[in-house]
């Protein structure tokens, strides 16, 4: 096993992903790794019958991009005054895809990845980022669910 020097930590900033984060940064404390934040911000796709214009969703993608990069920075800011070595970015394109080729570029050793327990027809129809980075990813992958609460059962 070779030392994990990196760890890669997707967000999409919920409560899944912050659990993923806690275990991630413990990790870093014990091994002395470096922690990688990113947020993917994905494609919208708009069909031209819901009169949608181009320019519109354009200008939302780039206030979505901002707004990541706004949380991602402060997640940076928190993560580092815990004396913690982190680094933050903003991706753009189908999450799945950023966050393996962002693992094989930065030799990431150990990705830690929330869930969010979709199934059905839900995951039929949106699939699982975690599933396709478990499937591909180029190092092991952590992922963490977060067990159902008592009054969700």
């Amino acid at each position: 096993m070779q030392p994990i020097t990196d760890i890669l930590v997707p967000t999409d900033f919920s409560e899944h992903a912050q659990q993923a984060l806690e275990y991630a940064k413990e990790l870093a404390r014990r091994f002395g790794a470096t922690l990688h934040i990113i947020h993917v911000v994905e494609p919208i796709i708009y069909p031209a019958e819901w009169g949608y214009s181009q320019v519109g969703l354009t200008e939302l993608e780039r206030e979505l991009t901002h707004m990541a990069q706004q949380e991602i920075s402060k997640l940076v800011d928190a993560i580092r005054a815990e004396g913690i070595t982190v680094c933050g970015e903003v991706l753009y394109g189908r999450a799945s895809e950023q966050i393996i080729r962002y693992a094989q570029e930065h030799n990431v050793g150990l990705i830690s990845i929330g869930t969010h327990g979709r199934s059905g027809l839900e995951h039929f129809l949106f699939g699982s980022t975690t599933e396709r980075v478990l499937r591909k990813a180029p190092c092991p992958v952590l992922a963490i669910r977060i067990p159902p609460t008592k009054a969700a059962r």
